[in-house]
C-alpha cells in the first residue's frame, strides 16, 4: 500500500524567535521563543522522525525504501541522505546576514555541499523588511572593509514584505529575514552558513558572535541585479510554479474546489506545506490524510495521484532534474 508520512517537527529556541509558530501547528507546548520549526529533516544530529508508531528517522527511512520513496534518479544523486530541508521561521528580531556557498565552493572548503534556498512570505508585521542581494559592485575587499566600518547594509538590497511573496536565494547571495517576517523556507540538506554581519549585536555571554568574513568573501556572489524579487501570477485551483532550480521546484496551489494532481511521470518525491486552510487528501483513490495550516506532508515517489478535496492554500516542492 502506498502511504504518506507526517513527521515530529524540531522546535529550535533562538534569541531572535517569537510567538507565531506555536498556535500555527497548533500545538499544544509552552515552548517560548521558537524561531524555527524545523519540518521535514535529514541533517545530521537534527533528523525528523516520523509521527507513526514507528517514529524512524527519515534517513533511515530512506534507506529502506530508497528509490520508491525519494526517487530513482535522487537516491542515486544523494544516496540514503534526504536532499531537502523544510522549514518554517518566525523572526521577531532581524537575524545576520548570511550566505551560503555553492557545492563547489563548499567542497573546495572542506564542507559536504553549499545550499540553495528560498522563502515564501506567510505573514508579516507592517513595515517588515528582509534583504536579499546586492544593490551596488563590490570588491570582495570593498566588502570586508564595509564589514569592518558597519555599512555592509547599505550595499544591500532591501524589501518590505507582505504575505504570497517570494525570493528564490541561490548559493552566493546575501540576504537576511528582518523581523516581523514569518515564512516558509525551502533548502538543499545542508546547515552551512557564513555570518557577514550581525549589527554588533552581543550573545547572553557580552560576547559578539562570530564572523565569517574571509568563508564569505570567497562565497559571494558579486553580481548586481536590478530585482532579486521571484515574480510570478497568481491563480485559484491551479499549481503556479515559481521556482525551478536543479536543487527543487516550488509551486503554489490555492484551491476551494476539488483538485487532482498526476504524479504518474514524476521521478520524484513531492512535499506539500500547508499554509492555510485544510484539505483532505487522498493518495491514488486509496489512503487519505488531512493537510492544515502549519502540517507538512511527505509523498513518496511510487504514487500516481493525488486528490485534494477542501478550502486551503499549499506549497509543493519536489526534485526533478
Amino acid at each position: 500500500m502506498r502511504k504518506f508520512y507526517k513527521f515530529q517537527p524540531l522546535l529550535m529556541t533562538t534569541l531572535w524567535g517569537g510567538d507565531k509558530i506555536i498556535p500555527f501547528k497548533q500545538l499544544d507546548t509552552q515552548q517560548e521563543r521558537v524561531g524555527e520549526s524545523w519540518e521535514i529533516s535529514g541533517v545530521a544530529g537534527n533528523e525528523t522522525v516520523t509521527a507513526d508508531d514507528e517514529r524512524l528517522p527519515l534517513n533511515q527511512l530512506v534507506s529502506q525504501l530508497k528509490g520508491e520513496l525519494v526517487g530513482e534518479a535522487n537516491y542515486q544523486r544523494f544516496g540514503d541522505e534526504f536532499p531537502l530541508l523544510i522549514k518554517f521561521i518566525d523572526a521577531r528580531q532581524d537575524l545576520s546576514i548570511q550566505v551560503h556557498p555553492t557545492d563547489e565552493i563548499a567542497h573546495r572548503q572542506g564542507k559536504r555541499r553549499g545550499k540553495t534556498e528560498m522563502w515564501y512570505i506567510m505573514d508579516s508585521e507592517p513595515g517588515a523588511k528582509l534583504y536579499n542581494g546586492l544593490k551596488k559592485p563590490l570588491t570582495p575587499e570593498e566588502y570586508k572593509r564595509s564589514v569592518e566600518d558597519d555599512t555592509i547594509c547599505d550595499a544591500l538590497a532591501q524589501y518590505e514584505v507582505q504575505a504570497g511573496d517570494c525570493f528564490f536565494i541561490p548559493a552566493g547571495r546575501i540576504h537576511a529575514i528582518g523581523a516581523g517576517c514569518f515564512l516558509a523556507e525551502i533548502q538543499q540538506t545542508s546547515d552551512v552558513t557564513y555570518r557577514i554581519y550581525d549589527f554588533k549585536r552581543r550573545d547572553k555571554d557580552g560576547n559578539f558572535r562570530q564572523l565569517h568574513t574571509e568563508e564569505a568573501a570567497e562565497s559571494i556572489d558579486y553580481t548586481v541585479l536590478d530585482d532579486y524579487r521571484t515574480h510570478y501570477r497568481t491563480a485559484k485551483n491551479e499549481g503556479v510554479e515559481m521556482v525551478s532550480c536543479p536543487y527543487f521546484t516550488t509551486s503554489v496551489y490555492d484551491l476551494d474546489e476539488p483538485m487532482t494532481i498526476d504524479y504518474s511521470e514524476l521521478d520524484s518525491f513531492v512535499i506539500l506545506i500547508g499554509l492555510s486552510g485544510s484539505a483532505t487528501v487522498t493518495i491514488d483513490d486509496d489512503t487519505e490524510t488531512t493537510l492544515r495550516a502549519g502540517e507538512t506532508l511527505l509523498l513518496p515517489a511510487n504514487i500516481n495521484n493525488v486528490r485534494v478535496e477542501g478550502t486551503a492554500k499549499f506549497l509543493e516542492t519536489y526534485v526533478a532534474f
